[in-house]
C-alpha cells in the first residue's frame, strides 16, 4: 500500500508547471488533494485535466489571511483535515535589482516566503493536535547559489531554505516532519522568453516538469530532510557553501552573457 494512500494534501501552486504534475502523482498514489490557486477557471481545467481521483479545488490567495482561512476551512469541509502542505507556489523575475520596483519586491517576498511561512503556521496546530503532520517546501537551487539577475528570486529561496532548516529542528521532538526540496531550473511558464533565451546561451541545465514533480513526490514519500535535484548543480551547491569564491569566479562569465537578456 502506497504511503500516500488517503493522505490528505494541501497542495499550493497547483495550476503551475510543477504543480499539475505533483496533483497527478499524489492522485495515482491514492491521496486525496486540495488543488490551491487563484483562478477558479484554471482549477476546473486542471480537476477535469486529472480526471479520477479525489480532489477539492481550493480558489484563494495565499498571500491574504482571509485566503489562508478558506484553505484549510475547505480541506475541513472536504477531508475533516490535512495531513500533509506541499508549498509550490511562487513568481520569479530577471532582471536587474537596482530596476525592480519596491512593490515587485514585496510581491516575491510575499508570494515565496512570507504566505507558505503563515500558511505553515495556521496548518501547524492541527497537525501538532493529531500527533502527524508534515511540510514540504519546495525551493531552489537559487536559495544554496545566489544567482545574479535572479537577486530577489533567489534571496527569497534562501529565506525558505533557512525556514525550514530552522523549523525542521524547532519540530524535531514532534511527529511533525519537514521537507526541504531544491530543483534546478525548470521549464514552465514562470520563465519568461528571455530567460529562455539566456538559458540556451549559456546552456543551463533545464529539468521537465514531470521530471522534477516526480522526485519531489519521491522525497515526500521518504519524508526526505533536504535534497538537491539535478548534477552538477548538487555538487555546485556543496562547493558554494564552502568556497563561494570559486563559484564568484566560475559564474562571472555567465553573468555577463546573461546581462545581455535582462529585461
Amino acid at each position: 500500500m502506497s504511503k500516500l494512500k488517503k493522505e490528505r494534501i494541501i497542495l499550493t501552486g497547483a495550476t503551475g508547471g510543477i504543480g499539475g504534475e505533483i496533483a497527478r502523482l499524489l492522485l495515482a498514489e491514492g491521496a486525496q488533494v486540495g488543488l490551491v490557486g487563484r483562478s477558479q477557471e484554471k482549477l476546473q481545467h486542471l480537476q477535469a485535466k486529472l480526471g479520477s481521483g479525489s480532489t477539492t479545488a481550493i480558489a484563494a490567495d495565499i498571500t491574504t489571511s482571509d485566503g489562508r482561512q478558506k484553505i484549510v476551512d475547505q480541506m475541513r469541509d472536504a477531508y475533516g483535515g490535512y495531513d500533509i502542505l506541499i508549498n509550490t507556489a511562487g513568481i520569479m523575475d530577471f532582471t536587474a535589482f537596482v530596476n525592480q520596483s519596491d512593490e515587485r519586491i514585496e510581491a516575491v517576498f510575499q508570494t515565496n516566503v512570507i504566505a507558505p511561512m503563515q500558511l505553515t503556521k495556521k496548518v501547524l496546530p492541527y497537525m501538532l493536535k493529531q500527533n502527524k503532520g508534515h511540510i514540504v517546501n519546495v525551493g531552489s537551487t537559487f536559495g544554496s547559489i545566489g544567482f545574479a539577475w535572479f537577486t530577489t528570486y533567489s534571496t527569497s529561496k534562501f529565506a525558505m531554505r533557512g525556514f525550514s532548516q530552522a523549523l525542521r529542528r524547532e519540530l524535531c521532538d514532534t511527529a511533525v516532519k519537514v521537507t526541504y526540496v531544491a530543483p534546478r531550473a525548470v521549464k514552465t511558464a514562470l520563465n519568461s522568453t528571455a530567460v529562455y533565451k539566456m538559458a540556451e546561451e549559456v546552456k543551463m541545465n533545464m529539468d521537465a516538469p514531470k521530471d522534477v514533480a516526480r522526485e519531489i513526490v519521491r522525497s515526500v514519500i521518504k519524508q526526505d530532510k533536504e535534497r538537491y535535484l539535478g548534477f552538477p548543480e548538487s555538487l555546485f551547491v556543496r562547493i558554494n557553501a564552502i568556497f563561494p569564491g570559486l563559484v564568484d569566479k566560475a559564474t562571472r562569465g555567465q553573468n555577463k552573457v546573461a546581462k545581455k537578456h535582462i529585461s
